[in-house]
């Protein structure tokens, strides 16, 4: 059997509860159809880029799947019938990553690169980036006079 990780979308006015209860669906297609199904994520209700079927928000689930591609189709052909679901996506992978995936970390434990190098505090002395002459004031310099509508209408 192939390795799969799918993930749907459900719309934002349903329950957490009926999300479980979809999810318990789902996976009683994959068992029916020979397959099995590993860790479950609920990512929980995130904004979408755009909009989908009216929906501005959705409740985001990761299954990993360990099932056979009829198993696969079926749950998808049922997705695609279930007005509950927005958008789904199956992707097969050759191996389900161990721990809890990308979405689910915290922030400081994704490993973040820091290119911007040490950050600079307020005390490292005068920005290089100004003169160092006194401020001015705007009413201090010259002004230009505009040129009048008037003549321009002429």
């Amino acid at each position: 059997m192939a390795l799969y990780e799918h993930v749907f979308l459900a719309r934002q006015d349903l329950s957490p509860q009926q999300i479980d209860a979809l999810v318990e669906q789902y996976k009683g297609v994959i068992e029916n159809g020979g397959g099995s199904i590993g860790r479950v994520e609920t990512w929980g209700l995130k904004s979408l880029a755009y909009r989908i079927k009216k929906n501005r928000k959705a409740y985001f689930t990761l299954m990993d799947l360990d099932a056979p591609a009829e198993a696969v189709k079926e749950m998808e052909r049922q997705m695609g019938l279930s007005e509950d679901i927005l958008r789904f996506m199956t992707v097969r992978v050759d191996a389900h990553e161990e721990g809890p995936s990308a979405m689910m970390q915290r922030r400081d434990d994704r490993g973040r690169r820091d290119d911007r190098g040490p950050r600079r505090d307020r005390d490292d002395g005068p920005r290089r980036d100004r003169d160092d002459g006194p401020r001015r004031d705007r009413d201090d310099g010259p002004r230009r006079q505009r040129e009048s509508s008037e003549g321009a209408q002429q």
